[in-house]
């Protein structure tokens, strides 16, 4: 391609970083039903239930190994693919939160984590130069039409800055916040129904999954936010001077947008295709330290920082060429209030240092969860711990989060709240590293981990380790 002079800098509208305004979400409301969802929701469901009969009649044909259930399931994934971003970025919640769904829909939703039909080059480069201010081949010394990647809402292509650092640059797809918001509010209308009819999906709190789903997507359209919260994540991977093996891409804001985000290219592969002993490539490849050192960072992030990382699938989490974990793809992103983040410590140093709950119960009682409950400080950090011991005291790859959940939800009622969706965001968040701990970790016990919470609690997990004559790795 011809390249051009490099214009003068400034270059984007976030050249000196994001303006304080371009930070705000701004969040529709999400329970809107005129005729437009109405009419989609005839889509939605005629496209669906065609699809699984479909997948169905034609399974003694096409499908004779698989079972009824997962042909039917297959059918439907088609349909989800069909129906475009929204329902690609739901199959991708039922893939990553495998024990809330039945497991053939679940597998079967494992396709929608893999990349979906990219726009035309031509309409990324739109979106680019609409974004920044001008054309490609000032901005860019290279730009490769062919994208890298193509997820449900954005895309991502290879290029190379001016002073000729390796870059690649996230471009949102053209009208997709007005399509997703109108998939959403149906979704959402669906869900209401669902809870009414039958107790699986009240349990499961599928308005509350659906209201996520949508908080999540406007924040992640929100670009601004996006490369906000990635920076800040990655520069809180070095506040206590360790986890040097993990990382994030560096955002390169003079090349940001509302639409777009341009950050540094790294080189590696994602985690599930890491094959734990088996090649030779492959022999010398720690894998238990790679995912401890993975949550670890997460579990800082979580309980000290803010900004955690929420959609931790195969394509988020790489292992790179020299070695370190990177976490990519910062679209969706959590940040609790400290209180919560206060009460996530004491559910973690109840579980590793003294086993006692009381200080949980605290916490919850100054949100006022509680007020009208007539126990004690002690009897509700119980009916805590009953709940989250055995799943911080056991192997990871055994967690079953249907069954976490629907504990949580239990819990909720009993504090006469209609469900602890802090609790429930946090849980689900584990089901994401549920299927790397079962393949690269068997055995592995998170809740016991002391490395895992060293710069959580420092001097406890020091003078454990000493008692235990434990050797913590040192990043």
């Amino acid at each position: 391609m011809t390249v051009h002079d490099s214009p003068t800098r400034p270059i984007g509208p976030y050249s000196s970083g994001p303006p304080a305004d371009s930070l705000t979400v701004h969040i529709p409301d999400l329970d809107r039903f005129g005729l437009a969802q109405l009419w989609r929701a005839l889509v939605v469901g005629v496209v669906i239930a065609s699809c699984a009969l479909f997948a169905t009649v034609t399974k003694p044909f096409t499908r004779r190994n698989m079972g009824w259930a997962d042909a039917a399931s297959e059918g439907v994934v088609n349909g989800f693919e069909f129906l475009g971003p929204t329902f690609v970025k739901l199959g991708q919640l039922m893939a990553s939160s495998s024990g809330m769904f039945p497991p053939p829909l679940a597998n079967a939703c494992l396709r929608c984590l893999d990349d979906v039909p990219p726009v035309p080059a031509a309409q990324a480069r739109a979106v680019i130069e609409s974004d920044l201010g001008h054309p490609i081949g000032e901005l860019f010394t290279e730009f490769d039409d062919r994208p890298l990647a193509a997820a449900s809402v954005a895309q991502v292509h290879a290029c190379v800055l001016p002073d000729g650092r390796e870059a690649v640059i996230k471009v949102q797809r053209p009208g997709i916040r007005h399509r997703m918001l109108l998939d959403l509010r149906t979704a959402y209308w669906g869900a209401r129904r669902l809870e009414r009819l039958h107790d699986f999906f009240r349990i499961a709190n599928a308005t509350a999954i659906i209201r996520d789903l949508h908080n999540a997507t406007m924040t992640e359209l929100n670009s601004a936010v996006e490369a906000d919260r990635q920076t800040r994540f990655r520069d809180a991977l070095g506040a206590f001077g360790d986890n040097k093996g993990v990382t994030a891409p560096e955002v390169y804001w003079p090349y940001c947008g509302p639409r777009v985000i341009c950050m540094e290219r790294m080189h590696g592969i994602p985690f599930d295709r890491i094959e734990p002993g088996g090649t030779d490539s492959d022999a010398d490849i720690d894998t238990r330290l790679l995912i401890r050192r993975g949550v670890k960072a997460w579990i800082e992030a979580i309980t000290i920082h803010g900004p955690f990382h929420g959609d931790v699938h195969a394509g988020n989490l790489w292992l790179l060429d020299d070695g370190r974990v990177a976490l990519l793809d910062f679209g969706i992103v959590g940040e609790l209030p400290e209180v919560w983040r206060a009460i996530l410590r004491d559910m973690f140093h109840a579980t590793l240092i003294d086993g006692d709950y009381s200080a949980v119960a605290r916490g919850i009682r100054s949100l006022g969860l509680t007020a009208d409950l007539e126990a004690s400080d002690a009897e509700i950090g119980a009916q805590v711990g009953a709940v989250l011991a055995p799943v911080f005291a056991n192997d990871l790859g055994e967690l079953k989060l249907s069954s976490l959940i629907g504990a949580l939800v239990t819990i909720g009622r009993q504090w006469g709240v209609a469900s602890p969706e802090e609790l429930v965001l946090f849980g689900k968040q584990l089901g994401y590293f549920e299927r790397y701990a079962t393949r690269m970790a068997p055995g592995w016990v998170m809740g016991t981990d002391l490395y895992l919470f060293r710069n959580v609690f420092p001097d406890e997990v020091a003078r454990r380790a000493e008692e235990l004559g434990v050797v913590l790795p040192e990043d």
